[in-house]
């Protein structure tokens, strides 16, 4: 079976998909897109995609009969509106980070996909796919360092463009540590506090840069992660499980150790997308092999809605400076 896709946004990660779906990985073709600016849909069509139509509006997508399922790459305040169409139409739905830019709107999608009866809603969070941090929820499920008691993390970017500003380090980047964190140790976030380190003078105005997250667990585990996106010595990401026997580190990146005019170490990387671009493949193969088995086996509208909250309370934690509990509803049986 080919699963058929349309794709709404065919902005730079659209396009990255487009080209994945489309033209790499098995299984798949692009037979729609859309996007706000028409002449990029048509552009983005005929460059990567030949034949796919080009739809006027999102909803044109998910109701075109040669949809199969729908990816939802468009700008975040719109993805509530597409996800909620795709899931009234009965089509399965990719939706890149966020699920909806606030909880409310994310609860309202994890309550259409319950009142429909079926499991249709896959979140983008990427990290889940990383072949380093798959080995290290490897260790952790296997009880090699005993429980996990603490996590140390860092998400560190060389440096972020004009548009980035305010609390974006939360809701943008750590975003993904509260996805991949959660997922490591099956176990969720109950307060949040944010501790500002003194300000970098790389820091743009109306940025604070950087500052670390502390986020507990029902279980006790303390997670910290640094949070520093004007570094600019690389794209470097840390991950160290604390357990009650051992330690357990995320592998780096693969590279070749040098020795070279007197110096020896390692390249680190100054990309993100090249940091993981093999997990996007791997994301998106599995979401088509899943797909076509009417199943979702990545991450859900819940754990899009659980990061949601959490994001919320770390951006109350960080204007207050307080602790700040996280509450949610209970999660569904639908999800458990």
């Amino acid at each position: 079976m080919t699963l058929k896709i349309g794709v709404i946004g065919t902005g730079a990660i659209g396009q990255e998909h487009i080209a994945r779906l489309h033209g790499k990985l098995a299984g798949s073709t692009v037979t729609a897109v859309n996007d706000i600016n028409p002449e990029s849909a048509r552009a983005t069509a005929e460059r990567l995609c030949p034949g796919a139509r080009v739809h006027e509006t999102g909803q044109g997508v998910i109701d075109d009969p040669d949809v199969d399922a729908v990816v939802v790459t468009s700008w975040g305040p719109s993805h509530e509106e597409f996800v909620l169409a795709s899931i009234a139409a009965g089509k399965p739905v990719f939706c890149e980070k966020p699920l909806a830019t606030t909880a409310d709107a994310c609860r309202r999608i994890v309550e259409a996909e319950i009142a429909s009866g079926r499991h249709l809603v896959q979140v983008g969070f990427m990290r889940r796919y990383d072949a380093g941090y798959r080995l290290l929820k490897g260790v952790v499920t296997s009880g090699r360092i005993g429980e996990p008691l603490m996590l140390h993390s860092a998400h560190r970017n060389p440096s972020v463009p004009a548009h980035y500003f305010g609390d974006m380090g939360i809701t943008d980047t750590f975003i993904h540590e509260i996805d991949v964190l959660r997922w490591l140790v099956d176990d969720d976030y109950v307060s949040a506090q944010v501790i500002q380190g003194k300000r970098s003078r790389h820091a743009k105005e109306g940025l604070d840069d950087p500052y670390v997250v502390v986020l507990k667990t029902k279980s006790g585990i303390v997670m910290d992660t640094e949070i520093f996106v004007n570094c600019q010595f690389g794209y470097d990401i840390q991950c160290q499980i604390v357990g009650e026997d051992g330690t357990a580190n995320l592998p780096e990146p693969i590279s070749v150790p040098l020795r070279h005019q007197s110096l020896a170490g390692q390249e680190i990387m100054m990309d993100w997308k090249l940091r993981f671009i093999d997990s996007y493949d791997v994301e998106l193969q599995e979401w088509v092999q899943a797909t076509a088995k009417g199943e979702v086996t990545g991450p859900t509208a819940w754990d899009g809605y659980f990061a949601a909250v959490t994001s919320d309370a770390c951006v109350e934690a960080k204007r207050t400076g307080q602790i700040v509990p996280i509450t949610t509803m209970d999660k569904p049986a639908f999800y458990r």
